[in-house]
């Protein structure tokens, strides 16, 4: 937008917007907060403004600000404990974004609600369904005396993908469903920059009351998996009622549980399969990431109708990473639709829009975008949770907790 401003012109122009959009602070400054939101806050400067950059060291903190310096000329860079109770208790900042380790976002979650901000976090939104039930619940409580609640979003930008959505709309139209396939096939290893992050290998990080988790961490299946049952509960257009699973470990440079496979049944009656894979050496598709690292991985989904079928798969097309949504009718007729990557930038810019009308409107945060609610998150846990579960009790069905309170 600001191609034929000059300089210092353009530099006006910046702060003018950044004065008048509601101020927001970036808890953390890791791989995903660095490569994704600050560019992304960036291309959404006119509708949020970027004040402040937290980590829990000085170092990233400072670090992760120069990478906003062109958007946000008088970005801040606060850490620890005392940055942290700063922001919380400034007032011009209305919204924070926290990309953290998931064992610790959601007590500061709580802390950011309590102080009246308007929060979005990164899936997954707890470490266990019972988890995310007494955040929730500690959430409600703030609604007293008529105060309108500020917005509590998790950040699953499958649900915002376009050719994911195009995929589900797509799948309303081949009737009844009669079958589904989820097939992952995502090694994790040396060439990707998550493979070390020590959160993802705490023992510590386990879902709760499960003697598997308790032997094995389970960061990798967790983290990942709430990405690809979205995917799958966007397409099917009902809920996972149960699920049947069994966990195994092979590659054991990484975190155990590193495959999983299930069958699901859905509310519909319909049944499905979902398998995935961190230790695969199987190389379908190569990407050149913009996060400068090689990525290899097969990602589809696959629903059976009484009247055709539907797949989503990740692919590159024209040097552009995306999804591709296929509709095949009992014809042999074939729809195709692709989009590059960009569910990211729709999430912060749905949360961005949704903060400016709790701000100027008077809105509550209840009325913001679902599909960024925590009951969609929690579902997403839940399903993997009850995998878990049946694994640990030797693949005995499952049912899957749906109820937020």
């Amino acid at each position: 937008m600001f191609a034929n401003i000059g300089g210092s012109q353009k530099s006006n122009v910046v702060e003018t917007m950044a004065k008048t959009a509601p101020g927001l602070a970036l808890l953390g400054s890791g791989i995903f907060a660095s490569s994704q939101y600050l560019p992304k806050l960036g291309e959404l400067s006119e509708v949020i403004s970027l004040r402040v950059i937290w980590s829990r060291s000085e170092d990233g903190a400072k670090k992760a600000l120069l990478s906003a310096r062109s958007y946000a000329p008088n970005v801040e860079a606060k850490w620890g404990q005392e940055g942290l109770e700063a922001i919380l208790q400034d007032k011009s900042i209305q919204a924070v974004a926290i990309v953290l380790p998931a064992q610790h976002q959601l007590e500061l979650v709580l802390r950011a609600l309590e102080a009246g901000k308007h929060v979005i976090q990164e899936k997954p939104v707890g470490a266990s369904v019972a988890d995310v039930r007494k955040a929730w619940s500690t959430y409600q409580a703030l609604a007293v005396n008529d105060k309108k609640l500020p917005i509590w979003a998790v950040a699953e930008n499958y649900r915002f993908e376009p050719a994911l959505i195009q995929t589900g709309k797509f799948a309303k139209e081949i009737g009844q469903i009669m079958g589904v396939q989820v097939l992952i096939e995502a090694p994790i290893n040396s060439s990707s920059p998550y493979f070390s992050s020590s959160w993802r290998r705490d023992k510590n990080f386990k879902v709760e009351n499960l003697t598997f988790m308790r032997q094995y961490s389970g960061g990798f299946m967790l983290d990942g998996g709430v990405h690809f049952i979205a995917g799958l509960r966007m397409f099917v257009g009902c809920e996972i009622a149960s699920v049947s699973a069994t966990v195994s470990h092979f590659d054991q440079t990484q975190p155990p549980p590193d495959n999983l496979s299930a069958s699901i049944q859905l509310w519909n009656g319909s049944a499905g399969v979902v398998n995935i894979c961190y230790s695969a050496t199987t190389r379908k598709i190569q990407f050149l990431a913009s996060t400068h690292h090689s990525e290899t991985c097969h990602m589809m989904w696959r629903v059976v109708g009484s009247l055709g079928t539907v797949e989503a798969e990740r692919v590159v097309k024209n040097g552009q990473q995306g999804y591709k949504a296929t509709c095949q009718n009992a014809s042999g007729d074939i729809q195709e639709t692709f989009s590059p990557f960009a569910g990211v930038y729709e999430e912060l810019q749905a949360f961005a829009e949704d903060v400016s009308k709790c701000v100027v409107q008077g809105l509550s945060g209840e009325e913001a975008d679902r599909r960024s609610s925590v009951l969609e998150a929690m579902r997403d846990v839940a399903v993997i949770e009850a995998m878990l579960n049946s694994s640990d009790n030797k693949g005995t069905p499952s049912v899957v907790e749906l109820v937020l309170a």
